[in-house]
């Protein structure tokens, strides 16, 4: 099973199982990561921003222009920021590592 990393606001690393096909999102709450989603993936929200490590980031596929005016509203934005909702997990990815910004700017 294809494996992930977060990391934790306080700087907690918890590598988890990340099964092929889910979001980052659906694999966090699998986990009990607080990772909001307001919108429940819907891609209506930023909540579930998350920063990509530089070295899995030119591995994901472009942002969505939807995706992009989203990631706009979100708090903590980076270069390498994309909402969770959006990211499935595929073999290649396999070790990816996401760190969870110091907060939320929840416009719902």
């Amino acid at each position: 099973m294809p494996k992930m990393t977060f990391i934790e606001t306080d700087g907690t690393r918890r590598e988890v199982d990340a099964p092929l096909g889910l979001s980052i999102l659906e694999i966090a709450r699998r986990h009990n990561i607080d990772l909001e989603g307001a919108c429940e993936g819907s891609l209506a929200c930023s909540t579930c921003h998350v920063v990509v490590d530089p070295q899995w980031y030119e591995l994901l596929q472009d942002a969505s222009e939807d995706e992009e005016d989203m990631l706009d509203l979100a708090f903590g934005l980076t270069k390498t920021s994309r909402l969770g909702c959006q990211i499935r997990m595929t073999e290649e990815l396999d070790g990816l590592t996401v760190r969870l910004p110091g907060g939320t700017n929840n416009q719902m």
